[in-house]
């Protein structure tokens, strides 16, 4: 599937060695498992695919841009970037790397960074209302352009580190699933790297040298929780190497009858009458 006689201009200049051959043949199966997965592919529905500049999201393009080009993924796929209005953020990076590369996108302006500095009280975090407003844009710029679907670059460690934020901070057990219907109900939300491992994204967008944006707003603020959520599992990492994948095994595993949510498990209908089955 992989032969590089007939490549993307995204994978141009990509590296020759085996290793990269084997990090990119990976990326591309997991992407495709958690599409098959999660039911995300419709025939002829338009994606807008979220590019913020960061590695994730670069590796997500060109994942599914390769999987479009060689006919395994059939829909269309409309790349946009929204400029939040940071300042000092380098507008011209991602027009100009999508146009060489022939990547039809939507390059769209809303400043929402001064909303977020004048309503996030000092010393609070911005990625909440950052976040909202963001995905309030991308929802409307998805009704604009036809699309089915808004997706995003979330990858298998942010999956893991939103769980442990829900358990630690929220008191409940959820994540960000790989598919969901928005609360309007008329869009999708898809996440096809939910698979793949976030060292496999920075080591694919560094190797293919794609012009890395760093978030400078949320990023500069220090002692924030997800911030704290990686150093503990990195920490669990390099005691028991392969733990994020194991941990990650078990949301695709869960069991409502070993739990205490009365509302996933009919306990109260539990009787040794019946077999030790709900009724």
């Amino acid at each position: 599937m992989l032969d590089d006689t007939d490549i993307h201009p995204l994978f141009h200049g990509a590296p020759k060695t085996t290793e990269f051959r084997k990090l990119r043949k990976r990326i591309i199966r997991e992407t495709r498992e958690a599409m098959d997965r999660y039911g995300m592919v419709r025939r002829g529905d338009r994606w807008l695919v979220c590019l913020s500049g960061g590695k994730d999201s670069y590796t997500l393009l060109a994942a599914l841009t390769e999987l479009q080009w060689r006919g395994l993924l059939p829909v269309d796929i409309l790349a946009c970037n929204l400029d939040q209005g940071q300042p000092g953020f380098p507008a011209t990076v991602l027009p100009d790397f999508l146009q060489r590369m022939g990547v039809p996108h939507r390059i769209e302006y809303a400043d929402t960074y001064s909303i977020v500095i004048d309503k996030v009280p000092q010393g609070r975090t911005y990625c909440a209302l950052c976040s909202r407003l963001r995905r309030g844009n991308l929802y409307r710029i998805a009704r604009e352009e036809g699309c089915s679907a808004v997706v995003l670059g979330h990858h298998r460690d942010d999956i893991l580190e939103t769980f442990f934020l829900n358990l630690f901070h929220g008191g409940k057990l959820a994540t960000m699933p790989p598919k969901l219907v928005n609360d309007e109900g008329d869009l999708f939300v898809l996440r096809p790297l939910a698979h793949v491992a976030e060292a496999d994204c920075d080591a694919f967008a560094r190797a293919m040298n794609y012009p890395i944006i760093p978030c400078d707003l949320c990023g500069s603020q220090d002692g924030l929780q997800r911030q704290a959520i990686k150093a503990m599992l990195d920490g669990w990492e390099a005691k028991a190497p392969g733990r994020r994948q194991k941990m990650f095994s078990a949301l695709m595993s869960a069991r409502p009858s070993h739990l205490l949510d009365a509302g996933l498990f009919d306990f109260a209908g539990l009787d040794i009458a019946n077999g030790g089955r709900p009724d």
